[in-house]
């Protein structure tokens, strides 16, 4: 159940924690369709931590990236692995990992959560390999429109 914009008020409302667990519900069940143990955070439209769950085994490590994931995918409106493409040595992101205080991440799972086309929040995975962690933000984000 995504959030809405409001019919009174045109403002957009975001991710609601229900929302958010219903993201990360459709997260953990990709995870463990691949049998990979994920963090996964959800961030709202002002890139605050709206819930987030450690699997079971899950590396403690990855907590942090998961988070800073969702993060970076709501500061630039943009998919960590699109980021990651384009902050490579000569391209036009080159070196942005490094501001925010170093919370953005620049590789795969990280997905801008939308409603009607507006991004009103995040989802952010870690805990695999690259092609992982994105199946499975991947999987999480679609369920947010469902």
């Amino acid at each position: 159940m995504a959030s809405s914009t409001s019919e009174t008020t045109g403002k957009a409302l975001g991710v609601s924690l229900e929302a958010a667990r219903k993201v990360i519900r459709a997260g953990q069940e990709k995870a463990k369709e691949i049998s990979v143990p994920m963090n996964i955070a959800i961030v709202d439209a002002g890139a605050n931590l709206v819930a987030f769950e450690r699997m079971e085994g899950a590396w403690i490590g990855s907590i942090d990236i998961a988070i800073n994931k969702a993060f970076t995918s709501r500061a630039f409106d943009i998919e960590t692995k699109a980021l990651g493409e384009n902050s490579q040595s000569g391209d036009q992101f080159f070196g942005i990992h490094a501001s925010n205080h170093g919370r953005v991440m620049v590789f795969a799972g990280g997905v801008p959560l939308k409603v009607k086309g507006q991004v009103v929040g995040a989802v952010g995975v870690s805990g695999g390999l690259g092609k992982q962690d994105q199946a499975v933000a991947e999987a999480a984000a679609e369920a947010f429109g469902a």
